[in-house]
């Protein structure tokens, strides 16, 4: 009895590693720069892809800031040991453009993976910024976003202002009746300076910041954001910002805390600062699109997004690369996309989830969700307004930071510090458009 039990046993044991032979799981190493309810979110993607199949898996690693994450893959790749996705912020498009064999475009790799893409399904404000001029999508948007107003309802009732501010002489006429109703500390402010203040400005008013369709034309592109409307614009906070009607807030994000903590109840920040406002403010908020200088013709015109998409890393093996392709297939899911988006505030990559997010009636419960997309498709976009593609950009707009800085504290009048910011970044660009030569 107990041997023909034993006899049975190793008969099922064997039919059953027949029927399920043992294979090695191909893994997938994820790089991002996600924190908070954004970290979950990942971690959650690639859970659900890891258990939607068997073949590969997804392990996500965070990797810190934006640029630490960039820095951390480009010296992985050069010693051998590169991920296979990496997180890379926007304006790190041209340094990833510029790491010849560091990558894999993402349009070849579908390609020869033989995963259904295709671009044209995909929002076009979007992809255009991770595109070659001929449409071939170099990395997959993962995080899109774009600089949005966020505004405390409670503080503008409490100042009798009836309406949110549509202008920038409203929004500083605004302030300052919020800083006579007790926000003395200060009436508006912003996040991520250049960004809103010299990036976003010019798209908004259709004016350049540089040459050749701000870089996405050439690398050979000079920057021009030194001229009248950007000049007006910083000539303005510095007056304001002598009283704080205007203060600043820094150059990143780490100021985006005085909004949700109630002190700046004007904030202009990305619209991925969504899962912080709802989960840390206290008060009734909401947000609108970046406010227009309403004497410039044609204002406004589409905002550019920020965020960052996901990057393929070169020198893998073709069964990890297949693995890479399905994931993509994966989160191009229009009830995934639509899903992401809900839950992290960002955009939805592809029209199909855009649609459907409608026909939901998502946008009627929570329109400040939708604000960034009514931007990024407000008009067709102009050269001016595609997007921007300049080399070592988180040096440069450090550089840019510095002259704003010295202009707010004083030092410098508003053209003096934008010419400089300009003839330095030049110098800096010059000396990219040499390595990329090389």
């Amino acid at each position: 009895m107990t041997l023909r039990q034993t006899g049975l046993g190793l008969t099922a044991s064997a039919l059953i590693s027949f029927a399920n032979p043992a294979h090695a799981v191909t893994e997938i190493q994820w790089w991002h720069a996600m924190t908070g309810g954004n970290n979950e979110v990942v971690v959650k993607l690639a859970e659900e892809f890891n258990a939607s199949q068997s073949d590969y898996r997804v392990v996500p690693s965070y990797k810190g800031s934006y640029p630490d994450t960039m820095n951390a893959g480009i010296a992985a790749f050069r010693a051998g040991n590169a991920p296979h996705i990496m997180q890379v912020f926007e304006v790190g498009t041209a340094t990833m453009m510029a790491a010849t064999g560091a990558v894999k475009p993402v349009y070849k790799l579908m390609a020869e993976a033989g995963e259904k893409f295709d671009p044209q399904a995909y929002l076009p404000a979007i992809t255009g910024y991770y595109s070659t001029s001929k449409g071939e999508m170099l990395s997959f948007p993962f995080n899109s976003s774009s600089t949005v107003m966020w505004i405390n309802k409670d503080a503008l009732k409490k100042a009798n202002i009836a309406e949110i501010p549509k202008t920038w002489p409203e929004v500083f006429d605004d302030a300052k009746k919020l800083k006579a109703a007790g926000y003395d500390t200060c009436g508006f402010s912003n996040a991520w300076v250049t960004w809103v203040n010299l990036e976003q400005l010019s798209s908004w008013h259709n004016v350049p910041l540089s040459t050749k369709a701000n870089g996405l034309d050439g690398f050979d592109t000079v920057l021009e954001f030194n001229k009248a409307l950007q000049i007006k614009h910083l000539e303005t906070l510095i007056e304001l910002q002598k009283n704080k009607t205007y203060d600043y807030s820094g150059r990143t994000n780490t100021g985006e805390g005085r909004f949700t903590s109630g002190e700046c109840p004007i904030f202009l920040t990305s619209s991925g600062f969504f899962g912080q406002v709802k989960s840390n403010a206290k008060f009734d908020w909401t947000n609108a699109p970046m406010p227009y200088y309403p004497d410039v013709k044609g204002a406004p015109q589409n905002s550019i997004i920020g965020g960052a998409s996901l990057w393929v890393m070169g020198g893998k093996t073709p069964e990890e690369y297949k693995g890479v392709a399905k994931f993509l297939s994966f989160l191009s899911d229009t009830d995934r996309q639509v899903a992401i988006h809900k839950a992290s505030g960002y955009l939805p990559i592809t029209k199909a989830a855009y649609a459907k997010a409608k026909e939901q009636g998502f946008y009627k419960e929570q329109p400040y969700l939708e604000t960034p997309l009514l931007e990024l498709t407000n008009k067709e976009p102009t050269e001016n307004s595609r997007g921007l593609r300049l080399g070592n950009m988180v040096q440069l707009r450090d550089i840019w930071a510095e002259e704003i800085e010295g202009a707010l504290a004083g030092k410098k009048t508003a053209k003096e510090a934008l010419d400089a910011a300009a003839e330095r970044g030049n110098a800096m660009l010059r000396q990219f458009e040499r390595t990329v030569a090389k």
